[in-house]
């Protein structure tokens, strides 16, 4: 028997075709199918970007210009900042000392110089009674000499202020020889001829008018800083001489306090005073009135200290106690671990000319760096050359070797641009 179409379809889809031949149902409401939406026109040409090959991408030019400036700038940061230096730490030795030494005044290889202080100091008490007094005046002076030879004025020398108010020195005094731009000084006390306080006069110049009508009288002259003190005539309060003795005696600490204060101010740079090399004298000065019935118990100090320059005195220390020492510059950190005990007795000047003392306790010397001889050394050199070099020289104990940028290797040959610095042992 012959087949048709319908006899190869499968029975479910001719099920599904049979239905879809009987007539469709109106619908409730809608139709269920709605025709799709057709698409939008194609853009224009001129409207779209610019068409790529697939799989290709712009150079980006913008992150390499920033590179590369990152890069030039910081190559020209690191030449900016360029840096040769060389960090010396000196070479520093303690050692004990005990030994004599002999200076002489302003020459040699350890010479020494004279500084003299006066000072007052003051104390006010109760007044106990009255007294009618004629004190004269008395005042500091600094006599300078201006000759070539030294210039002896002997007790009782008279010293003239521009007003003809006379004062004198109590002792003789040599004055030692200098020039018009450098003269030769020696301070001394100077007394008013009479009482009164009209002589309590204010720093001013003096001349020696026993000298007039000589070559030495316009070089050989005088002059206070301080004003004169102590001249009054008439009747003041007063205290009994057991009062001020005693006054005094407790007054002595701050007296020699400020003595060695002055003498410190007074030092030329570079110059030192061991313990022990200055001599203190004290004597009582004529009493003022206090205010409100008090008395003003006054105490005057001399000091005259030897002064020695430091790199001398540590120099001839080295010699005597170091026994690798070759005479490099050196200097001592602090003399006061020293004392200092003088072979003659009395207060030293410098007519002597010499000054023969014992040296004791313990020294700390350390070498001093030249640093202009270090940058000689190591420039134009590596810094394994020149770390070898700088080992050889005593005075370096440790070095530290700093070259930028860390490319560079070598120091400049221009010393000059070798920057040289020093720290403490301590540090």
């Amino acid at each position: 028997m012959a087949k048709t179409i319908t006899d190869i379809i499968p029975p479910s889809r001719r099920r599904q075709m049979e239905g879809a031949d009987a007539p469709a149902a109106a619908p409730d409401t809608a139709p269920s199918y709605m025709p799709p939406t057709p698409p939008p026109p194609p853009r224009p040409l001129s409207d779209r970007g610019p068409i790529r090959p697939r799989g290709r991408r712009p150079f980006p030019w913008g992150i390499a210009i920033i590179a590369l400036l990152i890069v030039v700038g910081s190559g020209a940061a690191l030449y900016a900042f360029a840096d040769a230096k060389v960090t010396i730490t000196p070479t520093s030795k303690t050692t004990s000392v005990s030994g004599d030494f002999t200076a002489t005044f302003n020459s040699g290889d350890l010479p020494y110089e004279i500084v003299t202080v006066d000072k007052t100091v003051s104390a006010n008490v109760p007044a106990e009674s009255t007294e009618t007094v004629n004190d004269p005046a008395q005042g500091t002076i600094t006599i300078y000499n201006a000759q070539e030879d030294p210039q002896t004025l002997i007790k009782n020398t008279r010293f003239e202020s521009p007003d003809g108010l006379i004062f004198r020195i109590q002792g003789s005094v040599t004055i030692p020889g200098g020039s018009i731009s450098s003269p030769g000084s020696v301070k001394a006390t100077v007394y008013a001829d009479t009482g009164g306080d009209k002589y309590n006069i204010g720093a001013t110049t003096f001349t020696v008018p026993g000298l007039k009508g000589s070559a030495s009288y316009d070089k050989v002259t005088a002059e206070s800083t301080e004003a004169f003190t102590g001249g009054f005539s008439g009747t003041r309060a007063s205290v009994s001489d057991t009062t001020r003795e005693t006054q005094n005696k407790n007054s002595e600490p701050a007296l020699e306090k400020s003595l060695n204060e002055a003498v410190q101010a007074q030092l030329k740079p570079g110059y030192v005073v061991v313990p022990g090399a200055t001599f203190i004298t004290s004597e009582p000065a004529t009493d003022t009135e206090g205010k409100d019935n008090t008395v003003n118990v006054n105490l005057k100090g001399t000091a005259v200290a030897v002064a020695f320059p430091n790199a001398a005195l540590a120099k001839s220390i080295a010699f005597g106690a170091l026994g690798s020492y070759q005479g490099e510059p050196v200097s001592l950190k602090d003399v006061n671990t020293l004392k200092l005990t003088p072979k003659d007795e009395g207060t030293p000047t410098t007519e002597q000319g010499t000054f023969a003392f014992n040296l004791s306790g313990t020294a700390t010397i350390t070498y001093d760096i030249d640093t202009n001889k270090i940058a000689g050394a190591v420039a134009g050199k590596n810094r394994t050359a020149a770390y070898s070099i700088i080992q050889g020289f005593p005075e370096v104990s440790r070095a530290i070797l700093t070259v930028r940028p860390f490319w560079t290797s070598t120091f400049p040959n221009d010393p000059s641009k070798i920057t040289v610095a020093t720290t403490s042992p301590s540090e």
